[in-house]
């Protein structure tokens, strides 16, 4: 008879070892995973959203007794968040925009007044929430050495205001804006110009003059325009425009110091200012005055 020894064989062995092993594995996993699943939804249930009006009213305490903007502006975030759809989250919505701007970060009160107008187009704030877009833009308008392409979303807001809601408190105060953000584009218009003047490059000046007086006629700066297309065209010879350049000026600012200017440099070249009817000047202030 055989006799089988009680000592198991190596194979056998590190199986059972194996098996054993992966056993108390899973048995562990189970037991932490259980505790923390436990864990985390217990601590969902234990945090409950605030209260809106209690977010909002905060916001305000930030804002008005605190003047801190940034912070407020969070707040006001967070009914948005938190209540999504609610009266309080549109209350919140133009605060933050208000917020934003208060604290100069002009790009996040324009993103949130856009959400505003786009979301609650009918409301009664949604005029505010338009001038704090245009605002925004026209804070930070640049000097007249840079690109004014921020200028330009300024206009645009500002003319938004205008059109959209003529009758509301802030029409009056957007249209001065708009004439501030035309004179600075005039203003840059002008220093192009007197930069190819300087360099006798009068075909480039007056282009640049030109468009002064034909998109910026209400600004400070078209009296100058209209004296430099004087200089301009008495350089290239054009005696005739030069004359109803002059001569425009001369009607509609005679007390204006560019039209004692422009009259020396026509008297200079054996000439007197005189209006030519089918000057493109002419016709432009004639259209003007009608």
């Amino acid at each position: 008879m055989t006799v089988r020894s009680a000592k198991t064989d190596p194979a056998t062995f590190w199986a059972r070892l194996a098996s054993g092993i992966r056993r108390h594995a899973l048995l562990l996993l189970l037991v932490l995973v259980v505790p923390l699943a436990g864990c985390a939804a217990k601590d969902d249930l234990q945090i409950p959203d605030d209260p809106a009006d209690k977010l909002y009213n905060e916001g305000l305490y930030l804002l008005q007794q605190k003047r801190d903007y940034k912070d407020a502006a969070k707040k006001f975030e967070e009914v948005d968040r938190q209540h999504p759809y609610s009266d309080w989250a549109r209350k919140a919505l133009i605060m933050q925009a208000y917020a934003y701007y208060e604290a100069k970060e002009y790009d996040d009160s324009i993103n949130a007044a856009t959400r505003y107008v786009t979301l609650h187009p009918g409301s009664s704030d949604a005029a505010y929430a338009q001038f704090l877009i245009a605002s925004s833009y026209f804070d930070v308008i640049p000097d007249v050495t840079r690109d004014q392409a921020r200028t330009d979303k300024a206009m645009s807001a500002l003319d938004e205001v205008v059109r959209k809601y003529p009758n509301s408190e802030y029409a009056t105060n957007a249209k001065k804006k708009l004439d501030i953000a035309r004179d600075q584009l005039a203003g840059r218009e002008m220093m192009v110009g007197r930069y190819y003047l300087e360099r006798k490059d009068y075909t480039g000046a007056i282009n640049r003059f030109k468009i002064v007086v034909t998109q910026y006629q209400t600004t400070r700066h078209v009296e100058e325009a209209l004296m430099r297309l004087t200089e301009s065209y008495m350089a290239l010879g054009i005696v005739p425009e030069a004359q109803t350049a002059a001569a425009v000026l001369g009607h509609n600012f005679p007390d204006s110091r560019w039209y004692q200017d422009a009259y020396r440099l026509v008297r200079t070249g054996g000439a007197e200012p005189n209006e030519n009817k089918d000057s493109w000047i002419s016709k432009l202030f004639k259209k003007r005055s009608a």
